[in-house]
């Protein structure tokens, strides 16, 4: 070893880390330039590596973005529920040696009903700084359109599938709608909608205001609101294989409702 080497050691800095940018993606098939905004797709169009939940769909989504490099040449790695815990922290080695790397979530925002949060949150424990771009969130989306109260609401993701613990679960919610008061949001896999909610209007109360918005940002959309009672007379809307968003609102009952205690 010369004197040099040890020398230079010495005084070499490591590299600054890279940003880790959460790159929304169109709730459907439409063009990015239809929902995303233009200083959006301009931080997209430079990076050149991605972590995405899934190659050939982010492939189809980037092939829209005037990419700054070729698609063939794009780095990507995926990261879905598949994704074991090991697997994160070499995601974000590229990003501690200085380069920008962009999180693509299916569909909407990275993170939100994602398995994006775990690499998130080990970011910020690595000292990276996480950058949200502006996109699409169909759950925001969604409780805007529904006039359901957007000061205390509650985001549950997907709700159990099995009949006795989904029900308990609706039960639940309701009752801590009605307490906050606080909306209730959440989402099924689309083939499931029509089964989420024959079992709301099973087991919620008939003033239990419940929305469902279906395909929002797309030609289909469609915003409904009823309570349980209108639902169980109305004609059902089609819902199964249309990406929707339900919300159930519960009015509080009024004090002449509620049962008088007994005389001790």
């Amino acid at each position: 070893m010369t004197m040099a080497e040890p020398l230079e050691a010495a005084t070499r800095t490591p590299a600054t880390p890279g940003r880790l940018y959460l790159v929304p993606m169109p709730l459907g098939d439409l063009s990015p330039a239809h929902c995303l905004p233009v200083a959006t797709l301009e931080v997209i169009a430079r990076l050149e590596r991605f972590i995405v939940e899934n190659a050939r769909t982010a492939r189809r989504f980037l092939s829209q973005v005037p990419l700054a490099a070729p698609i063939q040449a794009m780095d990507m790695s995926e990261l879905n529920e598949h994704s074991r815990p090991e697997a994160l922290p070499p995601l974000l080695q590229p990003i501690l040696a200085g380069e920008d790397v962009g999180l693509v979530s299916e569909a909407g925002c990275p993170v939100v009903a994602d398995p994006g949060a775990s690499l998130v949150a080990l970011a910020h424990a690595a000292g990276i700084r996480v950058v949200p771009l502006v996109g699409p969130s169909a759950p925001l989306l969604a409780l805007m359109a529904s006039g359901f109260s957007g000061q205390s609401f509650r985001f549950s993701g997907y709700l159990p599938q099995q009949p006795a613990e989904r029900r308990d679960a609706i039960l639940r919610l309701e009752s801590e709608s009605r307490r906050g008061p606080c909306t209730q949001v959440f989402i099924e896999t689309p083939y499931r909608n029509s089964r989420l909610l024959e079992a709301l209007l099973d087991a919620c109360d008939p003033a239990t205001i419940v929305a469902v918005v279906l395909e929002v940002t797309l030609p289909g959309e469609e915003v409904i609101v009823r309570n349980v009672h209108e639902w169980r007379r109305q004609p059902r809307p089609a819902l199964d294989r249309r990406p929707a968003v339900f919300l159930l609102s519960s009015p509080p009952v009024s004090a002449a409702a509620r049962p008088r205690r007994r005389p001790s």
